[in-house]
């Protein structure tokens, strides 16, 4: 069957065009972090520079999705080296995040928000990691973007003002250092009020200026390193986490994030792990994340023919949706920052094991896989939590599970003319998830809310150990060399959306931005990696566009459908570089209103 004609054909019009060009492209899920990448194209800048800008400008405008106290993780390509490395931003738990000091506070899960959720940050050192080995720019010219709009202001979008609003009631009553930043004069920003942190920027002015004395730029870029892991930011950090305050649990506690663990901890490159599909090579961060899940349901998907696999049919989302599921059970049972068996989890011989458990209906059982002969993992299966209940400053603040968008995590891409490539998925640090330390200007991540206080789980709370991460970018090679990069937001979303786009792009023929605009679905018949871990057997979210005829196929089948209304699903964005030519391409989400690409 002839690939192009193999699904459904996309509309012939999209919500935007595939911007085509040859000198650079930007994409990201802010207009103004997309403009300010391309900005420093255009003013000579690599893809290297160009993201590391844009990063810092999501941390001041997508504050309710991001900021410099989480974490990131990004796949980079050189046009000097083609070889893909993961660029690791994921912070470990420090030294204090032990079971037994968990438990013995009264916790059954690592709370949601609050600074015993949170990791070592890592995005900052990441980000600088990158700009010292293979950018060009100096520290203060990168950061200016970002100095600029937090220092002056920029209008803030409605998510925001919302998630404000969804926080003002905690922030008054047990977050007073958050209150004074986020509500200014005791009042909640409307929509379009022009938000300012100069407390942040005073912080970047600072890194900027403690590095000035160095002889060189890569070791000015190492003097702000420094001042972030082991100066003055580690020691607020330090300082501010020993006051208890309210966690998601509704206790108060400390945290025990320390100036050591701060200083003990910096990012790094490793390598990717790499599944071949359909004549491309996708590459993804290693099973301390969760990027082995997309790699394993594309193994299992690739057993089908390809009309068998097109997910606006019925079929298609049924068998994508199972897929989906068991994956997922081996991410849970079998995934963290330990020895994982990738070689038999991404083997043929396994995914034909697993393809052949895909049945006519839609199974409602967590089924992960036994590998290396120890029986598998399994997680609590909790369908409702009966703790405290869960208030706004808990979780994850993308995707409820009945599919209500309350925001994302961020994603930046960015390629240059020479064939340099970034895809990076910052998140963490929101303005909710926990209170901001004052003389810094923002607040720490909650990355540990992912871990189980289980010894058993491959994913346990351990010091040391990287939780297991949603953070999940990708890179596509054609014939050994870059061709795409590409990612989204969504916590548990994440590989399933990119999935699709994969689906539609390599095997559907589809566009980039054909691909992004076509409707999404997702399963969440796995355990949730946000507290309070929650899970809907058989449960499947879905755009209403798909179709009645679709989903009500898909109930037949026994899928706990949720409609999530017409356009609610996927925040991707996608650059391509053709390595024949160096044609480039570009495309963004338009649901949100708030992604973009730009380039020429």
């Amino acid at each position: 069957m002839n690939r192009r004609t193999a699904f459904v054909p996309p509309p012939q019009h999209t919500t935007r065009p595939t911007l085509r060009g040859r000198f650079g492209m930007s994409a990201s899920t802010h207009w103004l972090a997309s403009s300010s990448a391309q900005a420093v194209l255009e003013r000579g800048g690599n893809a290297f520079d160009a993201a590391v800008a844009g990063a810092f400008v999501l941390h001041v405008v997508e504050p309710h999705l991001n900021g410099p106290g989480g974490d990131m993780t990004g796949l980079i390509a050189t046009a000097d080296d083609p070889r893909p490395k993961v660029l690791v931003g994921q912070g470990v738990a420090p030294a204090g995040a032990t079971i037994e000091h968990y438990r013995g506070e009264g916790l059954d899960l690592v709370p949601g928000a609050g600074a015993l959720a949170a990791a070592v940050p890592g995005s900052v050192d990441a980000w600088l990691l990158l700009l010292r080995d293979h950018g060009t720019w100096e520290l203060a010219d990168v950061l200016a973007f970002a100095i600029e709009y937090a220092e002056e202001g920029h209008q803030i979008s409605p998510r925001v003002a919302h998630t404000i609003a969804q926080m003002a009631a905690l922030f008054r009553e047990h977050w007073p250092s958050s209150a004074e930043l986020w509500l200014p004069g005791d009042s909640v920003p409307e929509d379009g009020a022009v938000l300012r942190l100069p407390a942040y920027a005073a912080t970047l002015r600072r890194l900027v200026k403690e590095a000035s004395g160095a002889a060189d730029r890569a070791g000015r870029i190492d003097a702000a390193r420094s001042a972030w892991g082991t100066g003055f930011v580690a020691e607020a950090v330090e300082e501010f986490v020993r006051t208890p305050h309210r966690h998601a649990d509704g206790g108060d506690h400390a945290g025990v994030i320390t100036r050591a663990d701060m200083a003990g901890w910096s990012a790094s490159y490793e390598e990717p792990v790499t599944l071949d599909f359909h004549g491309v090579t996708v590459c993804k961060i290693g099973p301390w994340g969760q990027g082995p899940a997309l790699l394993q349901t594309l193994a299992i998907l690739a057993g089908f023919e390809p009309h068998e696999i097109d997910p606006s049919t019925a079929d298609g989302a049924h068998r994508v949706l199972e897929a989906l599921k068991l994956a997922l059970a081996d991410r849970d049972a079998h995934y963290g920052d330990a020895d994982v068996a990738l070689d038999v989890l991404l083997s043929e011989e396994y995914a034909a094991a697993r393809r052949a458990l895909i049945g006519p209906e839609a199974s409602h059982e967590f089924r992960p896989g036994d590998v290396g002969g120890a029986p598998a993992y399994r997680p609590p299966l909790i369908t409702e939590y009966l703790g405290p209940e869960a208030g706004a400053a808990a979780g994850e603040p993308t995707v409820s599970v009945a599919g209500a968008t309350r925001g994302d995590t961020c994603h930046i891409d960015v390629v240059d003319r020479w064939g340099n490539f970034v895809s990076a998925t910052p998140s963490g640090g929101w303005l909710q998830s926990s209170p901001t330390i004052p003389e810094l200007g923002f607040c720490l991540g909650s990355r540990l809310q992912m871990t189980w206080l289980d010894e058993r789980s491959p994913s346990a709370l351990r010091p040391g150990r990287r939780p297991r991460t949603t953070l999940t970018p990708t890179l596509l090679l054609k014939d050994g060399r870059p061709w795409c990069a590409l990612g989204t937001p969504g916590g548990d979303q994440q590989e399933q959306w990119q999935l699709l786009y994969l689906l539609r792009v390599l095997v559907g023929g589809y566009t980039p931005q054909q691909a992004i605009d076509a409707p999404a679905l997702h399963t969440t018949s796995m355990p949730s990696s946000f507290w309070p871990r929650t899970w809907t057997p058989g449960g499947a979210v879905v755009e209403d566009r798909l179709g009645d005829e679709v989903i009500s196929a898909l109930e037949q089948r026994g899928h706990v459908v949720t409609r999530s209304g017409d356009w609610s699903l996927g925040r991707l964005s996608a650059v391509t570089r053709d390595p024949d030519t160096g044609l480039l391409e570009a495309a963004a989400n338009p649901r949100g209103a708030q992604g973009y690409a730009v380039g020429r």
